[in-house]
């Protein structure tokens, strides 16, 4: 099964040529220890929130930008076997320095609990992250499948929602702090592929009037610490590999 190393971080602005610079530099390395895949998207349409943002997640300053980023892996063991490996890489100790603070770098490895449609190859993604209570695992799966439903009514391409594995607890931040998760709940890394910005942003408003009357309550999660924000394609190993 697809396994996923979901990350978010938060990168200087005037380092966005840097940053992709340094995925340039890191995606042969992934590649070597089994990756088939290195996608990373900026941040343009990010929202403050009451509860949680992404900007909290990452404890972000204000000239920083939020980077919304996966690797991809043929299955859980090929991830594991690589994070552990590449511990010991020199290939790993000799990359230059990391254009943005690591230790605010959030990241874990997510399975797939839902997928429909294309899940890359997007004009636009629309990045979210919450905590949804474990024993309710089916039941957002169930109502994913609904949501996927309309959105793909309104344009979207694809939809993945991805259950964390392995989410470890950092000293700073962490995917728990940044959902806000409670005992018993586990986060979730997703996204929705659109093919542009004006699609997502159209759909957005036809399905904030058409929920209007939505009972929140019916949600299998608290929606009020479910983060997203949108984010445009910067680097894709595909794209790499296809110019090679």
């Amino acid at each position: 099964m697809t396994y996923y190393t979901g990350a978010i971080m938060a990168v200087p602005t005037a380092n966005r040529q840097k940053y992709l610079d340094h995925c340039n530099e890191a995606w042969p390395i992934m590649k070597s220890h089994g990756a088939t895949r290195m996608i990373e998207t900026w941040g343009v349409d990010i929202p403050k929130g009451k509860v949680t943002d992404f900007y909290g997640a990452v404890n972000a300053k204000d000239d920083e930008s939020i980077v919304f980023s996966w690797i991809i892996w043929p299955d859980k063991a090929t991830s594991d076997t690589a994070w552990e490996k590449m511990m010991s890489d020199p290939a790993m100790a000799s990359m230059s320095e990391m254009p943005f603070d690591g230790s605010r770098m959030i990241y874990g490895g997510f399975e797939p609990v839902y997928e429909r449609g294309t899940l890359a190859d997007a004009g636009y993604y629309q990045g979210f992250i919450l905590a949804v209570p474990e024993k309710n695992r089916q039941a957002y799966a169930d109502m994913a499948d609904e949501g996927w439903q309309m959105f793909e009514k309104l344009g979207a391409t694809g939809m993945t929602e991805n259950w964390g594995d392995y989410v470890p607890h950092g000293k700073q931040t962490d995917f728990y702090r940044a959902t806000k998760a409670e005992d018993g709940e586990m986060p979730l890394f997703s996204w929705v592929t659109w093919p542009d910005r004006a699609t997502c942003d159209a759909a957005a408003k036809q399905m904030e009037a058409d929920m209007a009357d939505y009972d929140m309550s019916q949600m299998p999660f608290d929606g009020m610490r479910m983060t997203w924000g949108g984010f445009e394609p910067l680097f894709d190993s595909k794209e790499k590999a296809a110019a090679a």
